[in-house]
């Protein structure tokens, strides 16, 4: 985080949110999403989809850059709690391994998809050493929602919130990251990191 960052989000009487973008990287969102971010003096956890990642190396070097957080969201995005072992642990492996060949990191937080998981799924992850991350505020970007109403779903945000948004090429979800960012700093909030907390559970802290 460079001192122009430091001094936009010096203040943040009222904490940290947790901004998430998932199913990236995209050629026709990620570069876009990275500016806006960038713009903002903003950093996000992104979490990745694993063969999207493998089409499209240069863009998840691009997020590493960026100072953003990679994260793990399975290798093809499937139904986890569906599709048996050792097929749900190899999903997440495999992003785990296509991560650390890309990027030289190792992911520390993982998303299922859809949110679904069990005691399997969170077995695997406690295997493979991840925090899993859901979300307690969704945009409905992947449903159809407007940028308006992306910027008001962000506008419930409070501390310790996790918003769920994609990098799927949803030009409505880069349009609303300035808006986003205004909002956040007008109500005393700062984008955070996503952490594991004393429990073992996702928690957002300072950068």
């Amino acid at each position: 985080m460079d001192a122009g960052t430091d001094t936009a989000w010096a203040d943040c009487p009222n904490g940290y949110v947790g901004l998430t973008y998932d199913d990236g990287p995209s050629p026709s969102s990620t570069q876009a999403l990275l500016n806006a971010l960038r713009a903002g003096g903003a950093k996000a956890t992104f979490f990745i989809w694993g063969q999207h990642a493998e089409q499209y190396p240069d863009l998840l070097r691009a997020e590493q850059a960026a100072g953003m957080w990679i994260a793990n969201h399975t290798t093809t995005h499937p139904h986890l709690t569906q599709i048996g072992e050792p097929a749900a642990y190899n999903e997440i492996a495999g992003t785990q391994n296509t991560v650390r060949h890309i990027t030289g990191l190792t992911p520390t937080l993982f998303r299922p998809p859809y949110g679904e998981t069990n005691a399997q799924v969170k077995a695997d992850e406690a295997r493979l050493g991840l925090t899993e991350v859901l979300w307690n505020v969704d945009s409905q970007d992947w449903n159809g929602a407007g940028t308006q109403q992306i910027v008001q779903a962000a506008a419930t945000m409070r501390a310790g919130s996790i918003i769920l948004m994609h990098d799927g090429g949803y030009q409505t979800t880069v349009a609303a990251v300035p808006q986003i960012l205004s909002g956040l700093a007008a109500r005393g909030l700062c984008p955070g990191r996503i952490t594991a907390g004393a429990g073992g559970g996702a928690v957002v802290t300072a950068p």
